[in-house]
């Protein structure tokens, strides 16, 4: 029975990870000065940067912007895998089992 239960979850979790390829996630800093988007597989995907919204001379600050930005757009995307993971498993558990996780 395990076995037929969990004997594609290898399958299940490629298709998992080909869909949250397709989720787009961002986080910005500074009002808007620094864009980061990434997928729901925690890949960056591009950073925007709004030259007349920070000083040049100032990289630092330009250092903390896209730092900040990009974690979090990292987090969204862990948020997101999270929930997909969880209902993976909620759709491999037999029929009223499905909640048995706080799911």
């Amino acid at each position: 029975m395990l076995g037929d239960l969990f004997g594609n979850m290898e399958e299940k979790q490629q298709e998992m990870r080909k869909r949250l390829a397709t989720i787009t996630v961002e986080g910005s800093a500074g009002d808007g000065a620094v864009t980061v988007k990434a997928n729901a597989n925690r890949e960056i995907l591009n950073i925007s940067i709004k030259k007349e919204s920070f000083n040049p001379d100032d990289l630092e600050q330009l250092e903390d912007l896209i730092l900040v930005a990009t974690n979090r757009a990292l987090e969204e995307a862990m948020a997101v895998e999270a929930g997909e993971a969880a209902n993976l498993l909620k759709d491999m558990m037999p029929p009223g089992l499905g909640n048995l996780f706080g799911g």
